[in-house]
């Protein structure tokens, strides 16, 4: 499996995150679609650290970023 970039670290974080949040399964489909992080950052418009954290479920987006990260989840 190709990760992208994507460190082993970070996916057994992400793994072993709770799935319940939707940072976490942003990450969770990220990785599964091999899309980067830098990518990522752009779309949302946050620093790389904060998609780290949001995959890791370490932080959680504020309601407004929750709700764009649902609809590009959705789309």
């Amino acid at each position: 499996m190709n990760l992208r970039g994507y460190s082993y670290r970070l996916v057994q974080a992400n793994r072993a995150a709770d799935s319940k949040h939707i940072g976490v399964k942003l990450g969770k489909w990220c990785i599964a679609n091999e899309m980067p992080v830098g990518e990522v950052a752009d779309i949302f418009k946050v620093s790389r650290m904060t998609i780290y954290s949001w995959f890791t479920g370490t932080s959680n987006p504020h309601k407004a970023k929750a709700e764009k990260i649902e609809k590009f989840l959705r789309a």
